[in-house]
């Protein structure tokens, strides 16, 4: 082997009860098991990831975790787990999110703005823009500050209005 390499990573040796679930999950409808199942017979072959992930089509990076799955948790990494993230970052510190209230109940003209109803995704600009964020997010993230406050955000309804003084008669149809 040339210095500097790593060595080719293997699954340790498989019990032979292993061996026998292993092959039984080659009948699985599931996708995800039997491509697993594969991975882990080919490793015990003493094939290497990249020749894996040829023969089966996928990345060898997804070959080496099922790999290293199979040698700190045994059978358990056949089960899928779940994929959503232990922790959502949070964007928006107790302190920001605190600003990003007091900044909705501003109007948009205040940030020299040419509208007047505030949208989620204006917040977002807004916050990012007067530095209470430090990177731009998305209208998720905004929606997950306002929620940890108790706060609910409702979208803002346009309502219809005229300078003419008759304006109110003449909307709900009365006349003099």
């Amino acid at each position: 082997m040339i210095e500097g390499m790593k060595a080719p990573l293997f699954i340790r040796p498989v019990t032979e009860n292993e061996r026998h679930q292993i092959k039984s999950s080659l009948r699985s409808k599931d996708g995800f098991v039997l491509r697993r199942s594969l991975i882990l017979l080919a490793s015990s072959r003493g094939e290497r990831a990249p020749a894996i992930a040829d023969e089966l089509g996928c990345d060898d990076q997804t070959v080496r975790n099922v790999i290293k799955g199979f040698n700190t948790s045994g059978l358990a990494v056949l089960k899928a787990s779940s994929s959503r993230p232990h922790r959502l970052r949070t964007t928006f510190t107790d302190e920001g999110a605190m600003k990003l209230k007091e900044l909705l109940h501003r109007s948009p003209h205040d940030f020299g703005l040419d509208r007047g109803l505030s949208t989620l995704e204006l917040a977002a600009k807004i916050s990012f823009e007067q530095g209470i964020i430090p990177h731009k997010t998305s209208v998720a993230s905004v929606r997950r500050a306002l929620k940890r406050l108790g706060t609910n955000w409702k979208r803002a309804k346009h309502w219809i209005t005229s300078p003419d003084p008759l304006y109110l008669q003449k909307k709900t149809h009365e006349t003099t």
